[in-house]
């Protein structure tokens, strides 16, 4: 049998549609509601509770969407849940409008509101002046604030409290600042059942939802309501403005582009970076920061991320990323595209797939493994990063990487690059000078000491106003460029030598060089960024702990080209026996020498000094000399044979490679989260009185993202964050700091129109003064 269509809606003038399936129709008379055409509900004019009841039951009925139904009847989404909530609890008698204007005398006469200001002028807690002039606390706060005046409340704001609970006996004007209005404090539930969206998901799954959009309920006790302070940071990282310009948009569904990238965040700030830690948070939980019912699953979280995969555009993100930082302002004004460090970071693989295997430092011996190269600035936050060629160099992969940074700064400006001693090559050296990247890093390989007599004293203030001195000798140095090694062409370069301790337990002393391109830096500065390029080890470290920097989030592979040419072991190893049959040659000649030498000195106290030695003596004696001769010959003329380099395919064949289009997207995604995390700790640091800031600024940041709170959103533009206290009052005054300084940014919730506004809870009440 086929199905009844569905009756049509009245043609009534002035009709507002419902969705696909009911409508609404209001004037002069009143308002009625139809639903596939047949009258449902209908009421008079001034029946408040009755129109409040046909909306709440729309939605319960789920005639059409959260968003659909607070438009048609001129509320927002809030109000109509607190309708449906009212409506749950009480019936429709609590959706009655209650009376306007103050419910009895005011208790705060002129001769009050003077006792409550001579109290609280003598040092009295707010609760002891409400009990020596009996008043509540509440009071005493309206009254410190101005005079207290009656304020009419409309009937529709009256439905803005929770429940049917009454209304304060007055409300003081509230003070106007940059801030906007002071928040109502009104009660708010405990963790309340969240806003259904059910009508959003099933649109979602209709292919009718673009994505659905952030909503948020008044809830007291909100677990991880801390991580609302990240936002204000988050926003600064460009991660969801350069993904919106490169990707555009995820396709329809319940979960855009934003909640995608926001819960990756705010899980990483948590705790969780990879996808299958979304199991070890209670979704309904972590929704209330999304503004939604509930986090995307794992199995949500994988499709979206390899969705964005498809456009094979994550590379074009880090570029977008790193444009968007360099082009800011470094946290003390500085420009943060001048000084740039570069260095490789081998991720090890632990799977079953065939995969290459790479030297790792850290681990001491050769693993399966990718190599990235990372791009950090002079603090260590990460700018940009590469997937390396297998077996690929430091100093090729440099030369690789300029065109893409200069792209990321933006303009023809030199920037200082410093790296480490994989990176030595005089060739790239002179590349780099050439294409506006000066050099910064250490002398490779055993080189003459400088005269002691060249050394100087020099200097420099680091960005905490600390200063370092050094003892340093500033020369010029002349390199051999590889190519020209013939026609003897040298390259002159700065080196800036440094006496230090030697290694080992032998004790004395040793110089370092380092060497550089530009010709202005001061010696000091110098020394100082080239020591400071360990805060790019930092990050790794930091990282790997934090934001599992070497998780494999893509377990995808493909087969590596089996044409590519990599370098041949063989050669290796017949090189190694090259250099062997040269010591043992060297070593037959020595011996030979000396036994010619002791053939042609007469013995002592030999009256005639006349030494005869035959041809077959010499020859005896030579014979072996003429064999380590003829095999080092031999291992020489075999180690030319063999071919540097051999196509992978018969090397190693069927070896693979793993995804890169997946990692690089959670890589963009951490590094967002972990600048993010650096900013809030630096803000800590610097604007707040925290005595241990300098030691302990991650430690509470990490506390402050994991603390409870409340989230009142029922001010209009504005979404308050409240956070109960922490365990001690140095941190909570030092959170109540931050929360000052972060509302000062005046920052948008992502995909709304709601001001961030923070704040902590006092010993005695909801928040602080």
């Amino acid at each position: 049998m086929t199905s009844q269509p569905p009756l049509p809606v009245p043609m009534a003038a002035g009709v507002v549609s419902l969705g696909g399936s009911a409508s609404l129709v209001e004037n002069a008379e009143g308002g009625r509601v139809f639903i596939h055409g047949q009258l449902a509900y209908v009421w008079d004019v001034g029946d408040a509770a009755t129109r409040r009841f046909a909306a709440a039951t729309l939605v319960g009925i789920q005639a059409a969407t959260v968003a659909q139904i607070a438009t048609g009847f001129g509320v927002d989404a809030v109000t109509l849940w607190r309708w449906r909530q009212v409506l749950e609890t009480t019936g429709i008698a609590g959706l009655v409008p209650e009376a306007m204007g103050p419910k009895g005398p005011s208790r705060l006469g002129e001769d009050v509101v003077e006792r409550i200001t001579e109290l609280r002028a003598m040092g009295l807690s707010l609760r002891a002046v409400g009990a020596a002039v009996g008043v509540s606390e509440f009071s005493v706060r309206r009254a410190l604030k101005t005079v207290a005046v009656p304020k009419p409340v409309t009937v529709e704001a009256a439905t803005n409290i929770q429940g049917p609970q009454a209304l304060p006996e007055f409300s003081a004007p509230a003070p106007v600042s940059e801030q906007g209005p002071a928040p109502m404090q009104p009660e708010l539930p405990i963790l309340p059942v969240a806003v259904p969206r059910a009508g959003e998901r099933s649109a979602a799954r209709a292919g009718l939802l673009a994505e659905a959009a952030p909503v948020f309920a008044p809830a007291a006790k909100v677990p991880y309501a801390g991580l609302f302070l990240a936002m204000p940071a988050l926003e600064t990282t460009g991660l969801l403005t350069c993904s919106k310009d490169v990707f555009g948009a995820l396709p329809d569904g319940f979960y855009g582009l934003n909640a995608i990238l926001i819960d990756a965040v705010v899980r990483a700030l948590a705790g969780e970076t990879r996808a299958e830690g979304a199991t070890r948070f209670n979704p309904e939980e972590l929704g209330r920061v999304l503004g939604l019912d509930r986090t995307p699953e794992v199995k949500t979280i994988r499709r979206r991320i390899n969705q964005l995969a498809a456009t094979s555009k994550a590379q074009e993100l880090i570029s977008a990323l790193a444009a968007h930082h360099l082009n800011g302002t470094g946290p003390n004004g500085e420009n943060l595209a001048a000084i740039l460090y570069v260095d490789g970071h081998v991720r090890a693989y632990q799977g079953t797939k065939k995969i290459g295997k790479l030297y790792s430092t850290r681990l001491k011996f050769p693993v399966p493994a990718t190599e990235e190269t990372w791009v950090t600035d002079a603090h260590g936050s990460p700018v940009f990063v590469v997937m390396a060629e297998p077996g690929a160099s430091l100093a090729g992969e440099l030369r690789n990487l300029l065109p893409e940074l200069r792209k990321a700064v933006g303009d023809e400006r030199r920037v200082l690059v410093g790296f480490d001693r994989g990176g030595w090559s005089p060739a790239l050296f002179k590349h780099m000078d050439e294409n506006g990247f000066d050099v910064l890093t250490w002398r490779k390989g055993t080189t003459a000491d400088i005269d002691e007599s060249k050394f100087t004293e020099v200097s420099h203030s680091d960005e905490h106003g600390e200063e370092k001195t050094w003892s340093v000798a500033d020369t010029i140095v002349d390199l051999v460029l590889p190519t020209t090694k013939k026609t003897g062409e040298m390259y002159p370069m700065r080196q800036l030598s440094r006496i230090v301790p030697a290694k080992g337990k032998g004790g004395g002393t040793r110089q370092i060089h380092i060497l550089t391109t530009n010709r202005t830096l001061p010696a000091g500065e110098a020394v100082w960024r080239m020591g400071n390029r360990w805060r790019q080890e930092n990050q790794f470290r930091y990282a790997r702990m934090h934001f599992d920097l070497d998780s494999h989030d893509s377990y995808a592979s493909s087969d590596d080209d089996a044409k590519r040419l990599v370098p041949n072991p063989a050669k290796n190893a017949s090189y190694q026996k090259v250099l062997t049959a040269r010591k043992h040659h060297a070593e037959v000649a020595a011996e030979v020498d000396a036994a010619l030498a002791a053939l042609r000195t007469p013995p002592v106290g030999a009256k005639e000094l006349k030494v005869v030695v035959t041809s077959t003596m010499h020859n005896t004696i030579t014979k072996p000399l003429w064999k380590a001769e003829k095999d080092l010959l031999a291992a020489e003329k075999a180690h030319k044979k063999i071919p540097a380099k051999i196509m992978l395919g018969k090397l190693s064949p069927g070896q693979q490679v793993l995804d890169t289009e997946v990692k690089l997207i959670h890589t963009g995604i951490r590094m967002a989260a972990y600048n993010t995390a650096m900013t809030i700790a630096r803000e800590i640091r610097t604007n707040t009185g925290y005595a241990k800031a300098g030691n302990e600024a991650h430690a509470l940041m990490r506390q402050l993202f994991n603390q409870s709170g409340d989230i009142d959103p029922t001010v209009p533009g504005f979404l308050t964050i409240t956070l109960d206290r922490l365990p001690t009052q140095a941190k909570t005054d030092a959170a109540a700091e931050l929360c000052e300084h972060l509302t000062t940014t005046k920052t948008r919730y992502p995909g709304t129109d709601l001001v961030l506004r923070f704040t902590v809870k006092n010993k005695a009440h909801s928040y602080i003064e």
